[in-house]
C-alpha cells in the first residue's frame, strides 16, 4: 500500500521534473524565466484538468521563497482570504493560489482586488473556463493569463513510466497504449487509474486496468464522451433540428459533470451564429436562458437549459448574417484599412472641414457607404420570401 495517493507522491517539486507545456517552460520561456530568476508575479493558469497548473504555482512559490496558500473557490469564503491577508509578513511575498477561480463570483473577485492591487498577496489562479468570461476585466487585467495545453502521449507515456519504477512493476505495451488513451491529455486521471488498478489487483495488466476503471472516466475516452466531440454533437444537432439528439447530448453534458454555463454560453452563440434573423427572438431567449443559469445555479437549472435547447432546435435556421460577417471580415484581412469615404468622417476641426470631412453626407443615403475599392461588395444577401 502507498503511503499517500500515486498523484501526490510523483508530483515534481522542481522544474527539472516536470513534464509537459514546454511552450512555457522551455528554454528561455516565460515561466522558466520567472522560476530561475525566482520572481513571482499574479497570473492565471487556464488549461484543462491534470496538466500541472497547481504543480507550477507551488514551483513558483517555492522558488521565489515565498509563503504559499491554496484554496478552491469552491468551498473558499471571504473569511478565509481575510485570514490569510491578516497572517501576511511585510516585505515576504504571500502567494494565494486559487483553484477554480471561475467559481469565484463577481463579489468575492472584488473582494480580492485591493489586496492584489496592492501587492499584499499575489494572485495566482487556476481555471478550466476562459478567464476573459469568467473573471472580472479589473483583476484580469493585473494577472497575466498563460495557456496550459493538454499533455501528449508521449508525456503521458513519461508519466506512466515514472510511477512503473515507483511502484516497481511493469506494464505491456498495449496496457500503455489503452491508458494513454484513456487519460486523454490528463495526468492525474492517468496516475488515479494506474493506482487504483494497482491497489485493487496488485498488477497493471490491461484487464486489470479496465476493471478498476471507474465510470466517469470513460466520459474521457478520446474515441467516446470526451468534452470537445460531445459540445459538437450538441451543436450539430440543434443546427439539424434533431430535438432528440440535441437533448441526448445536453444530458450526456449535465451527467458528466460540464458547467452549465458553458453550455448557456454555447446557446448563446447558436442562437445567434445559426437561427440568427430566421427567429431573432432565439437570442433573447438563449440570454435568458444564460441568467437562469447564473442565478438558479445546478441541479434546477437543468430544466431552464432544456427549455432552451428544444426551442433552439425547433427554431428556423438562416446563417447569412454570420456569413455576412466572415465575409466582409476577409475583406478587412485583405485590403487592411481602406480609407473612409469623406463624407462619412466627422469635421472635428476647421481644417478637416475645409479638406471636405462631412462633406455632402445624408443621413438616407441610398448610395454605398463602403470605401471606394470595395464599393459594390454585397455581403449580406436578403433571401427571398
Amino acid at each position: 500500500m502507498l503511503s499517500q495517493p500515486l498523484a501526490s507522491l510523483l508530483r515534481p517539486r522542481n522544474l527539472e521534473d516536470f513534464i509537459g507545456q514546454t511552450h512555457l517552460v522551455g528554454p528561455q520561456k516565460p515561466l522558466r524565466l520567472a522560476i530561475e530568476n525566482h520572481q513571482i508575479f499574479s497570473m492565471i493558469f487556464w488549461g484543462p484538468p491534470g496538466v500541472g497548473k497547481t504543480t507550477l504555482a507551488r514551483i513558483l512559490a517555492s522558488e521565489a521563497q515565498a509563503d504559499i496558500h491554496e484554496l478552491s473557490a469552491v468551498s473558499a469564503s471571504k473569511d478565509d482570504i481575510k485570514k490569510i491577508i491578516a497572517g501576511s509578513r511585510p516585505m515576504e511575498k504571500t502567494v494565494l493560489f486559487l483553484d477554480e477561480i471561475h467559481r469565484f463570483n463577481k463579489a468575492q473577485q472584488d473582494f480580492l482586488l485591493p489586496s492584489v492591487e496592492s501587492g499584499i498577496l499575489t494572485l495566482v489562479g487556476a481555471t478550466t473556463e476562459n478567464p476573459s468570461f469568467e473573471v472580472i476585466s479589473p483583476l484580469l487585467s493585473r494577472c497575466r493569463v498563460f495557456t496550459l495545453k493538454e499533455l501528449t502521449d508521449d508525456d503521458v507515456g513519461e508519466i506512466i513510466n515514472r510511477a512503473t519504477v515507483k511502484l516497481e512493476t511493469k506494464i505491456s505495451k498495449d496496457a500503455k497504449d489503452w491508458l494513454i488513451r484513456m487519460a486523454n491529455g490528463d495526468a492525474r486521471q492517468c496516475l488515479t487509474m494506474i493506482d487504483n488498478a494497482f491497489t485493487l489487483y496488485g498488477n497493471l495488466k490491461l484487464e486489470s486496468l479496465k476493471q478498476s476503471l471507474q465510470n466517469s472516466f470513460l466520459r474521457f475516452d478520446k474515441k467516446g464522451e470526451d468534452h470537445y466531440n460531445t459540445i459538437s454533437a450538441f451543436i450539430k444537432s440543434m443546427r439539424a433540428s434533431d430535438i432528440n439528439a440535441s437533448l441526448y447530448y445536453l444530458a450526456r453534458m449535465i451527467d458528466a459533470g460540464e458547467d452549465p454555463k458553458f453550455i448557456a454560453r454555447r446557446m448563446v452563440i447558436f442562437a445567434s451564429e445559426d437561427i440568427g434573423i430566421a427567429n431573432s427572438s432565439a437570442l433573447m431567449l438563449a440570454n435568458e436562458v444564460f441568467r437562469s443559469v447564473e442565478t438558479i445555479g445546478y441541479p434546477e437549472c437543468r430544466e431552464n437549459l432544456a427549455h432552451g435547447v428544444v426551442y433552439l432546435a425547433k427554431s428556423p435556421k438562416d446563417r447569412s448574417a454570420y456569413e455576412a460577417y466572415l465575409s466582409a471580415l476577409k475583406d478587412v484581412q485583405t485590403f487592411g484599412n481602406l480609407p473612409i469615404p469623406l463624407n462619412l468622417r466627422n469635421p472635428e476641426t476647421k481644417l478637416m472641414e475645409e479638406i471636405g470631412y462631412g462633406k455632402g453626407y445624408e443621413k438616407y443615403s441610398k448610395e454605398s457607404l463602403l470605401p471606394d475599392k470595395i464599393k459594390d461588395k454585397k455581403y449580406f444577401i436578403e433571401k427571398k420570401k
